[in-house]
């Protein structure tokens, strides 16, 4: 049977590059946001695939009306000989320290529960949820995150949830993403067994025993020789040289400054402070960015990091760019607001060999 995904709060779309780069055919692609479908189209431009039912920036809730939904999908519901899933990244400061930290009756908190409804409403035969880990973690939103999963259980779904690191998965980056995954029992059984992780690359065992370099002084555009005995594949470095940012379309994307004072000040590696955080080259970046979308102090030149570096450390392929035009700030936001691509295509793969898995065992 084929499979059929519909994104929703699709972003520039990080999360669905992972599942079309492992096959999947994303049907339907939804995001609120114009210049985000923008960018979301304009970085696939080479790739000559429009999704079957198109792209749109509609509100979410408006595909709980069955008048929108069947005008929008006619065929949905003589789906027999189809797999079909969602998946989708419900807007995320609301349950994020780093946010508004409000909860479900913030603005965005209230899309997830919104999110949650529709597949409800309209039954996939299985779903991905992706969102910060506060909605686990902190013990408010963790209340409304179990409510959300009694009621999904309640009808029909077998659910698998799991707090996932991106640098385990290959991105260099240290940053913890929770995927709640469910699977339809009324289409895969009532005996579902499934596992998130299954495909990580690295173990923390193995990370936290490296001797990764601390601080170095900051000379601006100086050398510095990787060190023995790191994982090369995890730096920074590494990723800026592998997207060839220096010839990125986004290399020059990046915040001017009237003094370039305060930036020589920060030795190289030095991320403990609130704001001006510096990477180290050689070793992984705490985050893509931090706070307001701000992004971190470049290893050795005297000002932050551009959007194609930022774009490097979501372990972004190298072709993936975003439209010149658009306000800096909004880039950035892009670009901070998305999954690590390497997390989002490590975790499709797995939902995806477990699917392929259950086909095969139907033929037999």
């Amino acid at each position: 049977m084929p499979v059929e995904v519909y994104s929703f709060f699709s972003g520039v779309g990080f999360l669905d590059l992972g599942f079309e780069t492992t096959g999947f055919n994303i049907v339907f692609v939804d995001e609120y946001d114009a210049r985000f479908l923008q960018a979301y189209r304009y970085a696939r431009r080479k790739q000559n695939h429009v999704p079957r039912y198109g792209y749109s920036n509609d509100d979410i809730r408006q595909f709980l009306v069955d008048k929108k939904w069947q005008e929008t999908f006619p065929e949905y519901n003589n789906r027999d000989n189809a797999i079909v899933g969602f998946i989708g990244g419900p807007p995320c400061p609301d349950f994020s320290s780093a946010g508004n930290n409000v909860g479900e009756k913030g603005k965005n908190g209230q899309l997830t529960y919104v999110y949650v409804k529709l597949i409800i409403k309209r039954k996939p035969d299985f779903f991905v949820l992706e969102n910060v880990k506060g909605l686990y973690k902190t013990q408010k939103h963790r209340e409304f995150y179990d409510r959300m999963k009694r009621k999904l259980y309640r009808e029909g779904y077998s659910l698998f949830d799991s707090i996932e690191n991106a640098l385990l998965y290959g991105a260099p980056q240290f940053r913890d993403r929770l995927f709640l995954i469910g699977f339809r029992r009324e289409k895969f059984g009532k005996n579902i067994r499934y596992k998130i992780g299954n495909n990580r690359q690295y173990s923390f065992d193995i990370i936290n025993s490296t001797a990764w370099p601390t601080t170095s002084p900051f000379v601006e555009n100086g050398k510095l020789s990787m060190p023995d005995g790191i994982i090369e594949a995890l730096t920074v470095q590494y990723w800026f040289d592998k997207n060839h940012v220096q010839e990125h379309p986004n290399q020059n994307d990046f915040f001017e400054t009237k003094s370039k004072d305060r930036f020589a000040t920060i030795p190289e590696g030095d991320s403990r402070g609130k704001s001006f955080k510096r990477l180290h080259r050689w070793r992984y970046s705490p985050t893509a960015a931090y706070g307001n979308n701000e992004v971190h102090l470049h290893p050795y030149q005297a000002r932050r990091i551009s959007v194609a570096e930022a774009l490097a450390i979501q372990s972004l392929p190298e072709w993936f760019s975003l439209p010149a035009e658009l306000p800096l700030s909004t880039k950035f936001k892009m670009v901070g607001n998305g999954v690590p691509y390497l997390l989002a295509r490590k975790i499709a793969q797995e939902l995806s060999d477990w699917i392929a898995n259950f086909q095969d065992k139907l033929g037999d």
